[in-house]
């Protein structure tokens, strides 16, 4: 069988990179190097253009890229009825952007269907909602509003954007301020793809706000120990503010709800466990 070299086929060619791939796959990239190597080797056919970082499909790999995408979905679907075809046991895997919405659906979950084995893993929006479009996972919650008519959508809920500061900072004196205020100040933002910071980036634009260095950091939990430092400040949604006497909680001008939206592609919204989630959302959602 050549699954796996297939599997690194297909993703080499969608992200262009061997690095983005092994990253995707989780393995390493000589790994992934190695497979596709083998790949070519065995058939005589060279599949990608090398040039520089970037590997471009050739005319035999873009021919080929089809049949791959359709054998691995094929493949994921096989995988999914295995999964949900027995009467109480199985496993539902979840992609989400934050822990706190999903969480507690989780619990009440596992609390009904003791034997069903759940997994979680959390990423920013653009990670969880190609992780359900690659059939990688088979629920995914997300705060980016998609409208796709292949997916099925329910809200989790909402919370407002707040301004996060150290009790140090010079805006901590303050409870409410104007955007204004943000400019010249270091802002800590998630990396691209996250919901929150396409919005923050976007409030501060319309506001003809210019903020200070931005400072990256790929997770909610280090942006809140970096505010925790005082390195800088962060506009984050509420429920992710911890409480914490070092921190204080400032609203702003124009600062929006976000929401937090649950997404299960139609195809398999009536698959047993699938099905029992979402309908479970809708019940808690309706308490």
């Amino acid at each position: 069988m050549l699954s796996a070299e297939l599997k690194a086929f297909y993703m080499v060619a969608r992200l262009g990179s061997i690095t983005q791939a092994a990253k995707k796959l989780g393995l390493s990239q000589p790994t992934v190097t190695t497979q596709i190597r083998q790949l070519e080797s065995q058939y005589s056919v060279e599949l990608f253009y090398r040039g520089g970082r970037r590997m471009s499909v050739s005319d035999e790999g873009a021919r080929l890229l089809p049949m791959v995408k359709t054998l691995l979905q094929q493949e994921a679907d096989i995988e999914f009825f295995l999964r949900n075809s027995g009467q109480v046991q199985g496993t539902l895997r979840i992609a989400a952007t934050a822990p706190y919405y999903i969480l507690d659906l989780v619990k009440t979950f596992r609390e009904r269907l003791p034997q069903v084995e759940v997994s979680v893993e959390i990423g920013n929006s653009q990670q969880v909602l190609e992780s359900l479009e690659e059939y990688r996972v088979d629920i995914a919650a997300s705060s980016q509003l998609l409208e796709d008519s292949r997916l099925v959508r329910r809200v989790l809920g909402t919370d407002p954007l707040v301004l996060a500061v150290h009790r140090n900072h010079p805006l901590a004196v303050h409870d409410h301020v104007p955007l204004s205020a943000l400019a010249g100040h270091t802002l800590l933002m998630r990396e691209a793809g996250s919901t929150t910071r396409q919005l923050t980036e976007d409030l501060l634009r319309h506001a003809n706000v210019n903020f200070g260095p931005l400072l990256e950091i790929g997770s909610r939990e280090s942006i809140r120990e970096g505010v925790l430092r005082n390195i800088g400040i962060s506009i984050i949604a509420r429920h992710e503010v911890p409480h914490d006497p070092q921190l204080r909680v400032l609203t702003f001008e124009g600062a929006p709800q976000i929401a937090e939206y649950l997404y299960c592609l139609k195809e398999r919204k009536g698959a047993r466990l699938p099905a029992a989630f979402l309908g479970l959302a809708q019940e808690m959602a309706g308490c």
